[in-house]
This record gives structure tokens, sequence and C-alpha cells, in this order.
């Protein structure tokens, strides 16, 4: 029997667990899941939380509910991993030996790196969303906050859902228009970007909607320091963005104990991986996927999803002596809330940015990229219950491909705009 080890109980762990016990039964393969909490968050609905538009307690459920009879979930957390010997240590001193190791323990949030963030006027004046319990703590935050300078940052990047920070101004945006204080208070994103996104169609669709909703945007703001108490992010090179409410985004890394685990990872801590395999360029029988790889894609989990496809595939092919193929292309796809009950739909990969057209096919695909739009809107939220029930258990999502389709694109016209 061959053992396979997956450290991460989240999307992709989750994905990955249940898509290969259904392709294999238990005497061909024991499959083990190890995770240091059995909360699994629905990450995306944390955007949704500060603006009272989701419940917390509905976007938490039990990570080991969440997989198939046939798979063991071990309750732990991860020292290190040795290579050499394919074996996972366990900070309670046990060891979980593997054929196949998959690494889905998403990325860490680094508050510490930045100088002030979690210091005096952290819950107070200073927040984040990235969690719960932050998000939580800034509802009650916002449900008061009727004037002054509200300043949205991310300090670096990679960070999990990078369109984040633009989907909470326009929420905020809109919010602070229903309450009707929206004249009473100024709205900046800080981004160490020079536009409002890292691809030039998108960025010039998405900059030019902040404008309309009268957002400042500061780009090339590297935070160096936030001061809470006097209202102040100071960029490395001194410049300042003042703030009356400040919601930072902190740096993201990888897993801890990838540093704990020679030859693992990069700089950062990701897992350095092959871009199509998704296999570690450290060890031949192990792979990562989602937030924890060293993908230049987005840290979405429309990624982890597409990425499922050729992990498994793979893992299988390795266990049964075979080389993997390099088939993930990194599609990627991400709805923008934009407010007012709308959204931005945008789909790209590693060599094509985000694109005008339709979405999934063209002439027949119902939803616009790049475009607001009420179905984007009831997109992302019907991919609620699509997660829970169709994406997590390992099935795949009708007319949703983890290739991308060049199909209903339209190229940009570089000198004159969108065509």
């Amino acid at each position: 029997m061959k053992r396979i080890v997956i450290i991460g109980g989240g999307t992709g762990g989750t994905l990955v667990a249940n898509r290969l016990r259904r392709h294999t039964s238990t005497d061909e393969l024991q499959i083990t899941v190890v995770d240091r909490d059995d909360r699994h968050v629905y990450q995306p609905g944390l955007l949704f939380v500060p603006f009272g538009l989701e419940r917390p307690e509905h976007i938490v459920r039990s990570r080991r509910a969440q997989l198939h009879d046939g798979i063991d979930f071990r309750l732990a957390e991860v020292d290190r991993i040795a290579l050499d010997q394919d074996a996972v240590h366990l900070a309670d001193d046990t060891t979980l030996d593997y054929d196949a190791l998959v690494i889905a323990a998403g990325a860490s949030l680094r508050y510490e790196e930045t100088e002030g963030l979690r210091g005096p006027g952290w819950g107070e004046s200073v927040f984040s969303f990235y969690s719960v319990e932050d998000a939580t703590a800034l509802r009650d935050a916002l449900a008061s906050f009727d004037h002054g300078r509200l300043v949205v940052n991310f300090v670096d990047l990679p960070i999990k859902c990078p369109v984040a920070p633009l989907e909470f101004c326009f929420l905020a945006d809109w919010f602070l228009r229903e309450r009707g204080v929206r004249e009473r208070v100024e709205i900046t994103l800080a981004t160490p970007l020079d536009a409002a996104f890292t691809k030039p169609v998108a960025a010039g669709r998405l900059g030019g909607m902040l404008a309309e909703r009268k957002i400042a945007l500061e780009t090339e703001f590297a935070t160096g320091r936030v001061d809470g108490v006097g209202g102040r992010l100071v960029s490395w090179d001194e410049r300042e963005v003042p703030f009356d409410l400040a919601v930072v985004i902190p740096p993201h890394g990888g897993p801890s104990f990838v540093g704990r685990s020679p030859g693992l990872g990069d700089e950062l801590d990701f897992v350095d991986v092959d871009i199509h395999t998704l296999r570690s360029k450290a060890a031949p029988n192990v792979f990562a996927i989602g937030d924890a790889a060293s993908l230049p894609t987005s840290k979405a989990g429309s990624a982890t999803h597409f990425e499922g496809e050729a992990l498994c595939a793979n893992v299988e092919r390795v266990l049964g002596g075979e080389e993997p193929e390099g088939s993930y292309d990194g599609h990627v796809n991400c709805f923008i809330e934009s407010g007012f009950h709308k959204a931005l739909l945008i789909d790209f990969n590693y060599e094509v940015e985000p694109l005008p057209g339709r979405y999934p096919e063209a002439h027949v695909g119902p939803l616009p990229l790049l475009r607001e739009s009420r179905l984007n809107h009831l997109g992302k939220l019907a991919f609620q219950p699509l997660y829970w029930h169709v994406l997590l258990p390992g099935h795949e999502i009708p007319g949703v491909g983890a290739q991308m389709s060049m199909a209903g694109r339209q190229a940009p016209d570089r000198e004159g705009g969108d065509q």
C-alpha cells in the first residue's frame, strides 16, 4: 500500500485528498491529512464580514467533516520535513512516513515584519480582514465610522486574493454611500504597485473605476512602518499617508515549517516547484498546491481548484513510477466585487493577461469579462455552495475547465484602448 501525506486541510489539501480517495481504494492508497486546527474557513467570505454582508459563523466549518470516509485526519503541528527520509516530523515528536507528500498548508500572515503594524493602535485605528477574528473586529469599527480618512494598504505581494484590497475599497464606497456618509470620508488605496493591478489592461479598467468613485490611488508606496497613534503609514522613502482608520494587509510568507526543512523553500518559505507540474524542485515525490507554492500566479482559490486536477494526476503518475506531466498553465479567474450588487470577472494564465470578452465560452458565455454586471455578482455568491458541495468533495464544476480557453477573448488595442 502506498502512503500519501497531505499537510494542510484547507482548499487545496481537502480537494486533493478527496479526489485521490475517489480514484483509489483504501487497499491501494493510505491518505493522511495533517492540520494544526479543525477550522476550515471559506476565505472569500472574509471580504464580506466587515460590511455585515456575511456572518463569521457561516464561513467556518470542521476540516475533518469535509474529508471523505477512508481519509485519516491528524490534528498536529508540523515541525519539519526530512526529504532524505521521506518523513514528516510533527511537533509532538511523532513521525509520518510517506511515499508522496503534498504541501497545502497555505500562506502565513507575517505582521511582525512591518514595524508598528500590531503595535499601539491595533484594533482601534489599525485593522486587517485576512482572518475571521480580524474581519469581525473591523466590522465593529466600520459600524460607527462616519467621517475621516479610510486608507487601505497591502504591504507587499504576494498576498492571498490580490484583488481583495480593491474589492474592499469598492465595497467601502458602497457601504458608506448606503449610510449617507460617503462625502465625509476620504478613501485611499496605498499600493506598492505602479498601478491599480499587476496587468495593464485590467489595471486601466480598475484604475478608472477607482477614479469614478473618487477613491484616491497612492502608487509605489512601500510601507515601512505603521504609526497607529499618529495615524500615519510611512513608506521606506519617508512618504506619509495619514489615516483615521487603516486597513492593512500584512506581508505573506510560506508555512514556517518549510523554512525549517532545508532545500524545500524559497527565500519567503514558499515551496519551490515546477510551475507546470507542481512538483518540488527539491524531491521527486513532493508536491505543493495553492498558496504554499511558489507559482508566478495569483494566490486565489480558483488557482488552487485548477491546480488540483494537474497535481492529482501527477501524484498518481509518480506513485506508479512515471514522470509527471506539465499540464497546469497558470489558469486563474477571480470575481471582483464592485459594490451595488455588481462584480467584474477576470480570467488569465501565465501567458495571457485578463482581457475583455465572455466566460466561459464566446457568444454563449453568460458572464462578461472585465465589465461590471449583476450576473458576475450572483456568480460570486453562487460559488460558496459550489465550494462546499462540489469543489471540496473533489468534483468538477460544470463548464469550468482547468485549462484556460481563449474563446471569447478580445485582444487589447495598445494605442486606442480595448477593442
